[in-house]
């Protein structure tokens, strides 16, 4: 795994060095002994965010939080400070935090290191959350299948719970708080907000039609704010450094720190914590590159669910604007690289695979589009394609995207859509070659010499 382990004397991560491109905050002590403990995290002013956070009224520490420029971590970029904002006060109503660890995005890990290495970050950050928000009980849904992360969460609440971070009266504020860590049951759909809280009430996770929203009618039907992890956990370094310390890096309207997720035919994969705005280039410089003897192909810059880029976009500022008018989404910083021996028609079939075994099965659009796009992405990978079936293709995640009840429906039609449009050579010679050029049993106009297959099938 690798860290971020230097940050620009002036603290705006910009400038100098590759290395000093990046931003260690969440991950500052990742490397060290037992990381994960209450003792280690203290020693790099653990919860001294919260103790500044407790002595400000709650709608200044929302506003402030709102003024940092802090925007969601977990995929669209919504303002934290303003998702807080929506919560209505004064209704009578008990207000609830869930936090969404059901990280399951293909591609994408940083919530889960997050968790397994810095726990106490989260923890304060809900205690934060909820004295702004006027919360007595918050949740943490977590993916079931990591145990390992789900046990260390639990002796960090435990020890949280027993040096007064969470409980009754809380630093002598008066807060009263219940933190519950539930493990969910390992469904891709439950990492939307509304079948996350569904499941979490005890009931098939599937996804609600909104209005209401959460904000008003969420968990229990009581006011709800839904947070990633990573956008929870980097509350307390904005209140313990300051707001001004956090808009000095990354770009104007994207601002502050944020993990990167880099995998796939690369040279050293893992995360790199950087202001927003970094480009890909600058990451491959950091991380030594493709593997050697390699090029780039094909990249996603927030998992396979936001569309595809190439090497064209290796300068493309990987914030939510940049990435956006580039014709893509920043979501959850997935960096999957991909280099000249991978098929994009294989790829993108396994993807789609993916989405359409993960259908919720709710709604029309998703639940048949998905299937007969796997049935045509088969054939094509198969040579038993023709032409009309890339028009059909198209037709289809056409007919997914924008209206199925969430966003797995238009997950699943963007690798089609940025496929297509980059790499519709590539279908086409799957068609008119019948069968795939990436195949080593076959000869291929894709590669020079028969060694440039390896690691096809990985």
């Amino acid at each position: 795994m690798t860290l971020a382990t230097e940050i620009n004397d002036n603290g705006s991560g910009n400038g100098g060095s590759p290395e000093k491109l990046l931003a260690p905050v969440l991950s500052a002590f990742w490397d060290q002994p037992e990381s994960w403990t209450l003792e280690t995290y203290r020693r790099h002013e653990g919860y001294e965010g919260l103790r500044k956070a407790l002595a400000m009224a709650p709608d200044d520490l929302i506003a402030y939080v709102k003024d940092s420029g802090l925007r969601g971590r977990g995929g669209a970029g919504f303002p934290t400070g303003m998702k807080w904002q929506f919560i209505p006060q004064g209704d009578g109503k008990p207000h609830y935090l869930v936090v969404n660890a059901d990280e399951s995005e293909p591609g994408t890990c940083k919530d889960i290191p997050l968790l397994f290495a810095n726990p106490h970050s989260l923890i304060e950050g809900i205690v934060i959350a909820c004295y702004a928000i006027r919360s007595s009980h918050a949740f943490i849904y977590l993916r079931g299948e990591v145990v390992p992360v789900l046990r260390r969460l639990h002796e960090a609440v435990r020890e949280a719970y027993e040096a007064g971070y969470l409980g009754t009266n809380i630093l002598g504020s008066g807060l009263d708080l219940e933190l519950t860590v539930h493990a969910g049951a390992g469904a891709y759909i439950c990492g939307e907000e509304t079948a996350l809280l569904d499941s979490l009430e005890g009931r098939r996770g599937q996804p609600r039609l909104r209005p209401p929203f959460p904000a008003v009618a969420g968990l229990y039907a009581c006011p709800t704010v839904v947070n990633n992890v990573e956008s929870i956990a980097s509350v307390p370094a904005i209140l313990n450094r300051g707001k001004d310390w956090f808009k000095s890096m990354g770009s104007e309207k994207s601002p502050g720190f944020t993990l990167y997720s880099l995998s796939g035919h690369v040279a050293g994969p893992g995360q790199y914590e950087a202001p927003l705005g970094i480009t890909l280039r600058q990451l491959l410089d950091m991380s030594g590159g493709m593997r050697p003897g390699h090029r780039l192909k094909f990249w996603t810059p927030g998992g396979s669910s936001t569309p595809m880029f190439t090497d064209e976009h290796l300068d493309v500022p990987l914030d939510y604007e940049g990435v956006g008018a580039a014709g893509s989404m920043l979501g959850t910083k997935a960096l999957q690289c991909f280099d000249e021996t991978t098929c994009v028609v294989r790829a993108v079939t396994r993807w789609t695979e993916f989405y359409a075994h993960e259908s919720c099965g709710k709604c029309t659009p998703c639940r048949e589009g998905t299937y007969w796009l796997v049935q045509l992405l088969r054939d094509i990978e198969a040579g038993k394609g023709q032409m009309a079936d890339l028009d059909k293709l198209n037709d289809i995640a056409d007919n997914i995207n924008g209206k199925s009840f969430c966003a797995l429906g238009d997950g699943a039609a963007s690798p089609i859509f940025s496929s297509l449009k980059y790499f519709r050579e590539e279908y086409e010679q799957h068609i008119t070659g019948k069968g795939c050029p990436f195949d080593p049993a076959r000869s291929t106009v894709w590669a020079d010499d028969k060694n440039a297959h390896q690691g096809v099938n990985a």
